[in-house]
């Protein structure tokens, strides 16, 4: 009976499966990136994980073979959704084809559309992947420069603040892959402003990173010298990378936590540099890792002792003052992961101590009371969770040995075959200190805050899923532009209707409160007012045919503080994609218009780019944005990709602050990369 069921579901989705062989390949990333976050600041590197959504495609999961690691690591399947698969697999047999996971319950069609792309069964499938090659090599070279000269490059007071390097950005990357089991990363990168070969920056680039991973040797499951990061739990004591939070995807609050990984991103800062390696020893795999590295501080030196006040997280030494905060203070970190897997339930303990070179200082701003000050610091974590019929419950405790403690305990659960929610509470101590947490929250330092959070996914129809979370908030003491304890409350909701590798109509509206500090006349009684942000959002995206896409967004705000006029923004773009079926050319092109009021207004919206270098763009003042993407494939081993973008603000006379003021209302910028893969 498992084989003849098997056999119908197979005739039941051969018509799907002759309209996938043409599309499967193709992944919307901006719609994975918006549904993972909701907003990204504008220079975040995504390329960590573009490159590994790029891997994946290129060797998609085999679902008859992969433990759930794999589907993890894409970031967008939530744990429960990956239990029930594996589950389908031990009751049903093997897959026979990758639509199949339509049939398990909690696989909508927005999550079968993401997945289809990175999944096959089997090594010959005529319709996914293609067959892994033993060695490949990838090698590539980026170049980009805003076109117009800001006030940095054109201050020659050497007393002055100024940019010491010229407006060029370089990266260098290359990828050697055997087997899939032996794995090495090379970046090379120097950011616009930076000295190249000169004054303090001789040995050429600025950052340079190399790690090699080595992957099932006996016991050992991986083994990474070099770079790499670490993810356990649910964040709250080592988390390094990237980490989402709240977006459309609602139970990806959700963290899985993989261990250790190869780190390759370009982002110069919240990594690891030494050794680490996990040991399988029947259910228990045991972590060791150190790390010792240089970091960014405002180091003082004039004292006995050396001290400092702030940990530089930019990853930029453009200025005399950045250069000297370059590489002033050194930190090692070592520890021990362990954890026991036992069925459907997992559980692990987490200790690390970090060792600066230093004294840190607490600040004096009222936020920074509680600040962590000292040399060393200890964490410890608890974490677990648990699947049962379901229900997924997750957990992790942390204390900073020094004093303060953070709790988070969650549960996903399947109320129905359609209807999924999610559950999510934190307490995080005003003295709890971590260097790498990254707890779930509203604020980013893991420490002062209480919430819960609790969201809903329903698919309505087969086409139409409706996703909300409300997520309500407390701090206890003061933070950024918050000068007493003060709360808030996060609502969104989200109406997407899915036509089958068509499209998608998407409704999205968003409503969050804040209290921040009063600026005006007078004094309120708690020297804070309500601030509330409201945001209505429409986007269609539509397949025109085999080499036209579509889509269409507009975006409104509006800003509402206690005794203050109300500020509006707004923006309407329009993108086109072709890619022809036969051929060496593929482009696509945005056009922008936006408006807001106020910075408080501005608008985050994904930009497509070159490959890896992802982003999202920031829509502010009032003005046009438009740019233009361009892939051209010289041969089967080689691709250029250029991009040039521009923004104009009529009327206005100067753009941007600071040392990155241009005179005139236009900026743009160019890009131009190189691959050569093997």
């Amino acid at each position: 009976m498992k084989y003849c069921s098997k056999i119908l579901l197979f005739i039941g989705y051969f018509i799907g499966i002759t309209c996938m062989a043409q599309t499967n390949e193709k992944i919307n990333l901006e719609e994975l990136f918006e549904n993972l976050s909701e907003e990204l600041p504008e220079d975040t590197d995504l390329s960590e994980l573009s490159e590994k959504w790029a891997y994946y495609l290129k060797h998609p999961i085999d679902l008859n073979k992969t433990d759930g690691t794999e589907l993890g690591e894409l970031q967008f399947v939530d744990p429960l959704l990956l239990q029930r698969l594996i589950e389908h697999r031990q009751v049903s047999g093997d897959f026979i084809n990758v639509l199949e996971i339509q049939s398990i319950d909690g696989f909508d069609t927005r999550i079968v559309n993401l997945l289809l792309p990175f999944v096959k069964v089997g090594e010959n499938n005529p319709f996914t992947g293609s067959k892994f090659k033993d060695f490949s090599h990838e090698f590539m070279l980026r170049y980009g420069r805003t076109l117009e000269k800001t006030k940095g490059y054109q201050i020659l007071d050497t007393t002055r603040s100024r940019y010491l390097g010229d407006p060029n950005r370089y990266a260098i990357r290359y990828r050697a892959n055997l087997k899939d089991k032996i794995r090495l990363a090379i970046n090379m990168e120097k950011d616009a402003g930076e000295p190249f070969f000169k004054d303090k920056q001789k040995l050429g680039f600025d950052f340079y990173g190399i790690s090699l991973s080595v992957k099932a040797i006996g016991p050992v499951r991986n083994l990474v010298v070099g770079d790499y990061a670490l993810q356990f739990g649910q964040g709250l004591s080592m988390w390094n990378g990237l980490s989402f939070g709240k977006g459309g995807l609602v139970q990806n609050t959700a963290r899985q936590g993989i261990g250790i990984k190869q780190y390759s991103s370009l982002n110069e800062v919240d990594f690891m540099r030494g050794i680490t390696g996990t040991l399988r020893l029947r259910r228990f795999e045991v972590t060791p890792y150190f790390s010792y590295r240089a970091i960014d501080a405002n180091v003082d030196n004039n004292i006995e002792q050396r001290v400092i006040k702030t940990i530089a997280k930019t990853g930029l030494h453009r200025t005399p003052t950045e250069q000297h905060y370059r590489n002033a203070a050194h930190q090692m970190t070592y520890g021990l992961n362990v954890l026991w897997r036992y069925n459907r339930f997992k559980a692990g303990i987490n200790f690390n101590q970090s060792q600066l070179d230093v004294i840190k200082l607490r600040g004096t701003a009222n936020r920074q009371q509680y600040d962590f000050e000292g040399d060393v610091l200890r964490n410890i974590s608890l974490y677990t969770n648990y699947t049962i019929r379901n229900i997924h419950l997750f957990g992790e405790y942390a204390s900073s040995l020094d004093g303060g403690t953070a709790l988070l305990v969650g549960a996903i659960v399947s109320l129905h075959p359609r209807l999924s929610t999610v559950v999510l509470v934190r307490d995080y101590k005003k003295n709890y200190h971590t260097f790498y947490g990254q707890g779930f929250g509203e604020s980013s330092s893991t420490s002062n805050e209480e919430g819960v959070y609790a969201g809903l996914t329903y698919q309505l129809a087969r086409k139409l899923v409706w996703s909300n979370y409300i997520d309500v908030f407390r701090f206890p003491e003061a933070k950024y532009q918050a000068d007493t304890g003060s709360v808030g409350a996060d609502f969104f909701s989200q109406l997407s209707y899915i036509w089958y590798k068509k499209g998608q109509l998407t409704l999205r509206y968003r409503n969050r409160l804040k209290q921040v500090n009063y600026v005006g006349e007078g004094q309120t009684e708690s020297g804070l007012v309500n601030s509330v942000k409201q945001q209505l959002r429409i986007e269609f995206q539509y397949k025109l045919n085999r080499i036209w896409t579509i889509r269409y967004r507009a975006e409104a705000n509006l800003l509402q503080k206690e005794y203050e006029n109300d500020n509006k923004g707004y923006m309407f773009y329009q993108d086109i994609f072709w890619k022809p079926e036969v051929g060496k050319i593929q482009l696509n092109s945005r056009i922008a218009y936006f408006q807001t009021d106020t910075y408080d207004n501005r608008i985050y919206a994904y930009e497509n780019d070159v490959l890896y270098a992802s982003g999202f763009g920031m829509y502010a003042s009032s003005g046009w944005r438009t740019y233009l993407n361009l892939r051209y494939r010289i041969n089967h081993n080689l691709d250029i990709w250029t991009k040039y973008g521009i923004y104009y603000y009529p009327g206005k006379e100067t753009i941007g602050t600071g040392l990155d003021e241009i005179q005139g209302n236009r900026k743009s910028e160019i890009k131009i990369q190189l691959r050569w893969q093997l």
